[in-house]
């Protein structure tokens, strides 16, 4: 395959502002986000599903039409918008890439969560880092402890790495490599398909045939890029064979295909143990052990995992440029 020294630059221009727009800005408030118009979408189409649709298999078949409707829709209307701005001038397009893709990243989003929720904690009173806390997990709260408030920060950060920061990276750039599709449609296509699968992908009612091929087909597109993240990360960590081995020997415990080995490769990395009991509307469900317990999960844990997120981002974009860079010559 052939590159120009403008399609490379091109490239490494659009992923790495976008890289950088993510950890410099992130999300602006109040800024209408790609996703609030997915889930406009889902929302939408789920309410008049639920309504009308009064049978498993209608559901089921619904389910379907939802996930590619959107994915092709989200792709398509990418794809529309970058095609517009490259006839009106490349920087154009350049930019607008750079911006679309960055919303496709959730690396500052994930940090400041986390630190919202740990600045309020207070020995004293924890109701404050308790309400926080319920704006970023699906767990109850009312009743956590710190250790418990640290760990559930823990384990979303770890969970959302893949699929929030490290998937998306990864299908933008094979993006890169297919050029009638692009790093933007694809990434954002991953993106559809997350959103998907953290609206309707449950297994409970009323979800549970809506989302069933939501959730299926986002477990399949994420296993790759979550297994290559915790390949690098172990390498990263400088524990690679401890890392494959809990990963190995606890990763599948998890209900979850992918949640399991992110989750238990920060763990082992780190030295920490996820998982056991949480409470959902009042009923306790219990989590495989994931990691040995070694030390406890504390605010530095949190910020440790934090800096492998980047470092790991950061390692793949590298990778990204020492190979374009190579294909050039």
């Amino acid at each position: 395959m052939f590159y120009s020294p403008f399609t490379i630059h091109h490239s490494l221009f659009t992923v790495f502002t976008a890289a950088y727009l993510d950890y410099l800005i992130g999300d602006p408030w109040g800024w209408l986000h790609p996703v609030q118009v997915m889930g406009w979408g889902i929302d939408r189409f789920t309410k008049v599903t639920l309504k009308y649709c009064d049978r498993s298999y209608l559901r089921r078949i619904a389910g379907v039409v939802l996930f590619w409707g959107l994915i092709l829709g989200t792709g398509g209307i990418s794809w529309l918008l970058i095609y517009a701005c490259e006839q009106v001038h490349p920087w154009l397009s350049m930019g607008v890439q750079s911006i679309a893709l960055a919303s496709c990243f959730a690396g500052r989003s994930l940090r400041q969560a986390a630190e919202d929720v740990l600045s309020a904690v207070n020995p004293e009173d924890l109701s404050s880092a308790r309400s926080k806390l319920r704006m970023y997990v699906g767990r109850d709260t009312d009743k956590l402890s710190i250790a418990e408030i640290d760990r559930a920060i823990f384990e979303t950060i770890t969970e959302n790495a893949i699929d929030g920061v490290m998937a998306p990276l990864f299908y933008a750039i094979v993006g890169l490599f297919i050029p009638t599709v692009g790093a933007v449609p694809l990434a954002m296509t991953y993106k559809a398909a997350s959103t998907l699968d953290s609206m309707v992908g449950y297994r409970r009612e009323p979800y549970a045939d809506l989302g069933w091929f939501s959730a299926k087909s986002e477990d399949i597109l994420t296993w790759l890029p979550c297994r290559l993240s915790v390949l690098t990360l172990s390498i990263i960590s400088g524990k690679p064979l401890t890392v494959w081995r809990l990963c190995v020997r606890d990763a599948n415990q998890d209900p979850s295909p992918n949640s399991g080995w992110s989750e238990c490769a920060y763990a082992a990395a780190l030295g920490v143990q996820v998982g056991g009991i949480n409470y959902y509307k009042g009923q306790v469900q219990e989590k495989p052990l994931l990691g040995d317990d070694l030390q406890p999960i504390t605010a530095k844990t949190i910020q440790q995992a934090l800096k492998l997120t980047r470092y790991n981002f950061l390692l793949w974009l590298g990778l990204l440029s020492i190979f374009l860079m190579y294909v050039a010559k």
